[in-house]
């Protein structure tokens, strides 16, 4: 079993990270332009280095992280991702060339696309169930009812769909019910976090700045996983193949969009983590985040992370920050036909 690695975020634009023998060092510059040791990590227990923005890091620690399979990325202070860098691929080229055979066959495709999205649709209703459950008497409780209902309906549909775009159809129509009633469970800051719809490009809300910066920080960490055992995060088999977008770390992602954003993005705001003054509205009507924000998510996502459970197809116990890194592996398994289906991962 993968030993679960952390992963090393980079947020201070006055911060300098090196190789100190056998750990990372990070070092702050103060106004004085004094340096001083911030945070120290032995090299092993590191998985991810992340840099919101262009961070200055040394040509040895580079090297190191190339020939140590450790991960370098780089991503706006809005979780936009830039670039990575990155050593020799892994894996065995087999692999990527089945795996580009079934990106082109769309049967092939709904294979493997048909299971994740009935586990994202399948995760979005559990989610609100659990609510209804801890909250009998919360407000519009009717329509949260109703709409775990209908996507309980359509999960029977999904499993019937005959196309790649069927089953897009069916995942948008249960992502619109979801997101209509997603404002219903936040139950403290209401006025201040009111959530309608979903807006991505860029966030209208603060709800939507925490998922839209979730979303960003579990994909790269989804796009390392596949890479790790072999697999091309480029080439995916239910979103659309487009130059620069990572298809397949988008695909593995919808597993776990509901347990590892949505879920911590109401705990933020519904433990009051974060608060109306973090965030920032501009001209464009885009919504930013705080640096003290970003932080404080960043920690959430990091415990959460380090939390225990036991893998609903496993049956072992494991840390939560390892599931990218088990449903990559279990992918590679089916696409070398070690397994007859690719099970999805659900929430219990």
């Amino acid at each position: 079993m993968k030993k679960h690695l952390n992963t090393l975020y980079i947020t201070s634009d006055k911060a300098f990270v090196r190789k100190e023998r056998e750990t990372f060092v990070v070092e702050l510059t103060d106004e004085e332009g004094t340096s001083k040791k911030a945070f120290q990590a032995p090299v092993h227990s590191i998985e991810n280095i992340v840099c919101f923005g262009f961070k200055a890091l040394t040509p040895q620690l580079m090297a190191f992280c190339a020939e140590n399979n450790v991960g370098i990325s780089y991503l706006s202070e809005t979780g936009k991702f830039l670039a990575r860098v990155q050593g020799a691929q892994h894996g065995n080229v087999l692999l990527r060339k089945a795996q580009y055979s079934i990106s082109d066959d769309e049967m092939r495709s709904l294979e493997i696309a048909k299971p994740i999205i009935a586990a994202k649709v399948s995760n979005y209703r559990s989610m609100l169930l659990r609510h209804q459950r801890n909250h009998p008497n919360s407000p519009n409780l009717e329509a949260i009812v109703s709409s775990a209902a209908a996507m309980g309906r359509r999960l029977t549909n999904i499993q019937q769909v005959r196309s790649l775009d069927e089953l897009r159809g069916y995942e948008g129509e249960c992502a619109t019910l979801y997101f209509s009633v997603l404002s219903n469970l936040i139950t403290a800051q209401q006025n201040d976090f009111l959530f309608t719809q979903r807006s991505k490009r860029p966030p209208l809300d603060p709800a939507n700045a925490l998922l839209s910066f979730l979303y960003a920080i579990l994909v790269n960490d989804v796009r390392s996983a596949l890479e790790t055992v072999g697999l091309d995060p480029q080439v995916g088999f239910l979103h659309k193949l487009r130059p620069g977008r990572p298809s397949l770390a988008l695909d593995v992602m919808e597993e776990f969009r509901a347990y590892l954003g949505d879920r911590i993005m109401l705990n933020l705001i519904n433990l009051k983590q974060v608060s109306k003054k973090d965030f920032e509205i501009r001209e464009s009507g885009e919504v930013r985040m705080s640096d003290s924000a970003r932080k404080e998510l960043l920690t959430a996502y990091q415990k959460r992370k380090q939390e225990e459970i036991t893998h609903p197809f496993l049956g072992e116990k494991m840390t939560i920050g390892l599931l990218p890194h088990i449903q990559a592996q279990l992918l590679a398994r089916y696409i070398r036909g070690d397994i007859s289906e690719y099970p999805p991962f659900y929430l219990k």
